[in-house]
Protein backbone atom coordinates (compact mmCIF):
# COMPACT_ATOMS: atom_id res chain seq x y z
CA UNK A 1 0.00 0.00 0.00
CA UNK A 2 1.43 3.47 -1.38
CA UNK A 3 2.38 5.75 1.52
CA UNK A 4 -0.99 8.05 0.59
CA UNK A 5 -3.62 5.17 0.57
CA UNK A 6 -2.22 4.61 4.18
CA UNK A 7 -2.68 8.40 5.31
CA UNK A 8 -6.32 7.90 3.45
CA UNK A 9 -7.19 4.46 5.16
CA UNK A 10 -5.80 6.13 8.71
CA UNK A 11 -7.58 8.83 8.25
CA UNK A 12 -10.71 6.74 7.37
CA UNK A 13 -10.34 4.33 10.33
CA UNK A 14 -10.09 7.39 12.65
CA UNK A 15 -13.90 8.48 11.15
CA UNK A 16 -15.10 5.33 11.74
CA UNK A 17 -13.85 5.03 15.39
CA UNK A 18 -14.88 8.33 16.31
CA UNK A 19 -18.06 9.22 14.17
CA UNK A 20 -19.04 5.72 13.89
CA UNK A 21 -19.05 6.02 10.03
CA UNK A 22 -19.35 3.06 7.57
CA UNK A 23 -16.09 2.20 5.54
CA UNK A 24 -17.46 3.61 2.21
CA UNK A 25 -18.45 7.56 3.87
CA UNK A 26 -15.79 7.40 5.81
CA UNK A 27 -13.18 6.74 3.03
CA UNK A 28 -14.82 9.89 1.12
CA UNK A 29 -14.76 12.14 3.68
CA UNK A 30 -11.03 11.34 4.68
CA UNK A 31 -10.50 12.14 0.87
CA UNK A 32 -12.00 15.85 1.90
CA UNK A 33 -10.29 16.24 5.22
CA UNK A 34 -6.88 15.61 3.33
CA UNK A 35 -7.80 18.17 0.61
CA UNK A 36 -7.10 15.35 -2.01
CA UNK A 37 -9.36 15.26 -5.35
CA UNK A 38 -12.39 13.24 -5.54
CA UNK A 39 -10.89 10.96 -8.23
CA UNK A 40 -8.08 9.33 -5.43
CA UNK A 41 -7.79 6.19 -5.40
CA UNK A 42 -9.52 4.40 -1.98
CA UNK A 43 -7.69 2.04 -0.20
CA UNK A 44 -9.37 -1.42 0.21
CA UNK A 45 -11.83 -2.48 3.26
CA UNK A 46 -9.31 -4.46 4.33
CA UNK A 47 -6.49 -1.78 4.62
CA UNK A 48 -9.16 0.45 6.51
CA UNK A 49 -10.40 -2.17 9.10
CA UNK A 50 -5.98 -2.91 9.74
CA UNK A 51 -6.35 0.46 10.31
CA UNK A 52 -9.47 1.05 12.51
CA UNK A 53 -8.34 -1.95 14.88
CA UNK A 54 -4.88 -0.87 15.10
CA UNK A 55 -6.56 2.60 15.98
CA UNK A 56 -8.34 1.29 18.50
CA UNK A 57 -5.74 -0.79 20.43
CA UNK A 58 -4.10 2.79 20.62
CA UNK A 59 -6.82 4.85 21.57
CA UNK A 60 -9.74 3.13 23.49
CA UNK A 61 -7.91 -0.22 24.54
CA UNK A 62 -9.59 0.44 27.81
CA UNK A 63 -13.44 0.99 26.72
CA UNK A 64 -13.34 -1.21 23.02
CA UNK A 65 -13.62 -4.64 24.92
CA UNK A 66 -16.53 -3.65 27.34
CA UNK A 67 -18.21 -1.71 24.06
CA UNK A 68 -17.84 -5.02 21.97
CA UNK A 69 -19.16 -7.22 24.98
CA UNK A 70 -22.33 -5.14 25.06
CA UNK A 71 -22.80 -4.91 21.72
CA UNK A 72 -22.67 -8.72 21.05
CA UNK A 73 -24.80 -9.19 24.19
CA UNK A 74 -27.36 -7.24 22.40
CA UNK A 75 -26.73 -8.80 19.45
CA UNK A 76 -27.23 -12.41 21.26
CA UNK A 77 -30.58 -11.03 22.20
CA UNK A 78 -31.97 -10.03 18.73
CA UNK A 79 -31.03 -13.12 16.95
CA UNK A 80 -33.24 -15.56 19.68
CA UNK A 81 -35.85 -13.06 19.37
CA UNK A 82 -35.51 -13.97 15.44
CA UNK A 83 -34.38 -17.25 15.48
CA UNK A 84 -37.31 -18.31 13.10
CA UNK A 85 -35.50 -16.12 10.28
CA UNK A 86 -31.87 -17.97 10.91
CA UNK A 87 -30.16 -14.79 11.95
CA UNK A 88 -26.30 -14.43 11.19
CA UNK A 89 -24.74 -11.66 12.92
CA UNK A 90 -21.91 -9.43 10.77
CA UNK A 91 -19.65 -6.38 10.18
CA UNK A 92 -17.90 -5.13 13.32
CA UNK A 93 -19.89 -6.50 16.09
CA UNK A 94 -18.90 -10.29 14.22
CA UNK A 95 -15.36 -9.15 13.45
CA UNK A 96 -14.49 -7.99 16.99
CA UNK A 97 -14.04 -4.17 16.11
CA UNK A 98 -17.27 -2.84 17.44
CA UNK A 99 -17.52 0.30 19.89
CA UNK A 100 -20.52 2.26 21.19
CA UNK A 101 -20.62 4.13 17.72
CA UNK A 102 -20.98 0.77 15.83
CA UNK A 103 -24.12 -0.39 14.63
CA UNK A 104 -25.37 -3.85 15.03
CA UNK A 105 -25.80 -5.78 11.25
CA UNK A 106 -27.69 -8.93 10.94
CA UNK A 107 -28.72 -11.18 8.43
CA UNK A 108 -32.14 -12.74 8.34
CA UNK A 109 -32.24 -15.80 5.70
CA UNK A 110 -36.24 -16.14 5.09
CA UNK A 111 -38.65 -18.40 3.23
CA UNK A 112 -41.05 -15.27 3.00
CA UNK A 113 -39.09 -11.45 3.09
CA UNK A 114 -41.78 -10.00 4.53
CA UNK A 115 -42.04 -12.83 7.16
CA UNK A 116 -39.87 -10.76 9.12
CA UNK A 117 -41.94 -7.41 8.90
CA UNK A 118 -44.30 -9.16 10.40
CA UNK A 119 -42.79 -10.55 13.27
CA UNK A 120 -41.38 -6.95 14.38
CA UNK A 121 -44.63 -5.91 13.47
CA UNK A 122 -46.36 -8.55 16.54
CA UNK A 123 -43.02 -7.44 18.96
CA UNK A 124 -44.53 -3.66 18.24
CA UNK A 125 -41.11 -2.28 16.84
CA UNK A 126 -41.01 0.75 14.49
CA UNK A 127 -38.53 -0.05 12.06
CA UNK A 128 -37.80 1.75 8.84
CA UNK A 129 -37.43 0.01 5.21
CA UNK A 130 -34.24 0.99 2.46
CA UNK A 131 -33.29 -1.23 -0.20
CA UNK A 132 -29.25 -2.02 -0.50
CA UNK A 133 -27.03 -4.02 -2.39
CA UNK A 134 -26.51 -7.33 -0.79
CA UNK A 135 -24.85 -10.51 -1.14
CA UNK A 136 -24.00 -11.46 -4.91
CA UNK A 137 -25.13 -7.25 -6.12
CA UNK A 138 -28.97 -8.25 -5.30
CA UNK A 139 -31.22 -5.70 -4.19
CA UNK A 140 -32.27 -6.15 -0.58
CA UNK A 141 -34.34 -4.89 1.50
CA UNK A 142 -33.08 -3.69 5.04
CA UNK A 143 -35.31 -3.38 7.98
CA UNK A 144 -33.68 -0.75 10.63
CA UNK A 145 -34.36 0.25 13.88
CA UNK A 146 -33.15 1.93 16.92
CA UNK A 147 -32.60 -0.64 20.43
CA UNK A 148 -31.84 0.04 23.75
CA UNK A 149 -28.57 -1.55 24.79
CA UNK A 150 -28.74 -1.76 28.51
CA UNK A 151 -24.53 -2.81 28.57
CA UNK A 152 -24.22 0.39 27.30
CA UNK A 153 -27.23 2.48 28.90
CA UNK A 154 -28.29 3.78 25.58
CA UNK A 155 -29.85 3.52 22.22
CA UNK A 156 -28.23 1.78 19.26
CA UNK A 157 -29.13 1.34 15.48
CA UNK A 158 -30.03 -2.41 14.75
CA UNK A 159 -30.11 -3.14 10.86
CA UNK A 160 -31.94 -6.49 9.34
CA UNK A 161 -31.09 -7.67 6.23
CA UNK A 162 -33.59 -9.82 4.30
CA UNK A 163 -32.69 -12.43 1.99
CA UNK A 164 -33.78 -15.67 0.62
CA UNK A 165 -33.62 -18.72 2.30
CA UNK A 166 -31.29 -19.59 -0.70
CA UNK A 167 -28.51 -17.28 0.16
CA UNK A 168 -27.71 -18.70 3.35
CA UNK A 169 -25.67 -21.42 0.89
CA UNK A 170 -23.14 -18.72 -0.09
CA UNK A 171 -23.25 -16.59 3.24
CA UNK A 172 -20.86 -18.09 4.95
CA UNK A 173 -18.09 -18.38 2.52
CA UNK A 174 -14.68 -17.18 4.16
CA UNK A 175 -13.26 -14.07 3.27
CA UNK A 176 -9.55 -13.43 1.78
CA UNK A 177 -8.25 -13.67 5.45
CA UNK A 178 -9.87 -16.45 5.63
CA UNK A 179 -12.54 -15.37 8.13
CA UNK A 180 -16.27 -16.47 8.03
CA UNK A 181 -18.12 -13.26 7.35
CA UNK A 182 -20.77 -13.67 9.66
CA UNK A 183 -21.76 -16.27 12.44
CA UNK A 184 -25.26 -17.85 13.87
CA UNK A 185 -26.38 -18.20 17.20
CA UNK A 186 -24.23 -20.50 18.00
CA UNK A 187 -21.12 -19.16 16.61
CA UNK A 188 -21.96 -15.94 18.85
CA UNK A 189 -22.67 -17.78 22.18
CA UNK A 190 -19.14 -19.45 21.58
CA UNK A 191 -17.58 -15.89 21.00
CA UNK A 192 -19.35 -15.01 24.79
CA UNK A 193 -18.79 -18.19 26.32
CA UNK A 194 -22.16 -18.83 26.58
CA UNK A 195 -22.63 -22.41 24.28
Amino acid sequence: MTDLAMEIAATAARLVVEEGLPFGQAKHRALKALGLPGRTALPGNEEVEAQVREYIELFCADTQPGELLALRQHALLWMRRLEAFRPHVTGAVWQGWATRLSDIDLALFCDDAKSAEIALINQNQRYEVQTVQGMHGKDIDVLSMHSFCPGLEEDIGVHLRIYDLDDLRGALQPDAQGRSPRGDIQALERLLGVA
